[in-house]
C-alpha cells in the first residue's frame, strides 16, 4: 500500500464519518442535561420539552410572552427568565428540521412534529384518547421523552 493510498482511504473514513455525524444529527434533537430551574418551573405545569424540539427564535418569544403563556400566567422573575432563556437558546435545535419556527411556536405545530405524526400513522381519535388526551403530551407514547428519547424503538401507543 503505497502512502498516497492510506491518506485516501483516512480521507474517506473521516468523510464517512462526517456524514454520519450529520445525519445523526439531524435525526433527533441534542440530550442535553436539563437545568433545575427549567424542570422546576416547567415541568410544575407540564413535560419540561427538550430544548432541541424548537428553534431559538421560538423559545425567545415563548419566554418573552410568559405573561400569556397558552392561556395562563407563566410568569417568572427576572433572573429565572434569564438563567432559563440563555439555557434554552444555547441548546435550542439547530439542525434542519427544526430550523423554522412553527405557528404559535408550538412544538405540536410545527412541520418535522405533523410530518412524524401523519394521520395515517396516528389517527386523529389516538389524540382523544384520556390514556393520551393531546399531541402535547408526549410521555403519553414516548416514555423516554422527559430524557429527551424520542426512538421510534421505543414507541408504545396506549389504548
Amino acid at each position: 500500500m503505497t502512502p498516497f493510498t492510506r491518506i485516501s482511504q483516512l480521507g474517506l473514513l473521516a468523510l464517512a464519518g462526517a456524514f454520519s455525524a450529520s445525519a445523526l444529527a439531524d435525526s433527533a434533537p441534542a440530550r442535553v442535561p436539563v437545568l433545575p430551574k427549567y424542570q422546576q418551573e416547567c415541568a410544575a405545569c407540564h413535560m419540561a420539552y427538550p430544548p432541541g424540539l424548537l428553534p431559538a427564535a421560538s423559545w425567545q418569544g415563548l419566554m418573552g410572552s410568559l405573561d400569556k403563556h397558552f392561556g395562563t400566567d407563566a410568569s417568572l422573575d427576572a433572573a429565572s427568565v434569564r438563567e432559563i432563556s440563555g439555557w434554552l437558546k444555547s441548546n435550542a435545535g439547530t439542525y434542519k428540521r427544526v430550523s423554522e419556527e412553527p405557528p404559535q411556536n408550538r412544538i405540536t405545530q410545527s412541520a418535522w412534529f405533523l410530518r412524524k405524526h401523519r394521520a395515517d400513522e396516528v389517527p386523529p381519535a389516538v389524540w382523544k384518547r384520556a390514556s393520551v388526551g393531546s399531541a402535547s403530551n408526549c410521555a403519553a407514547c414516548h416514555a423516554g421523552a422527559a430524557q429527551g428519547n424520542f426512538n421510534e424503538r421505543d414507541i408504545k401507543i396506549p389504548k
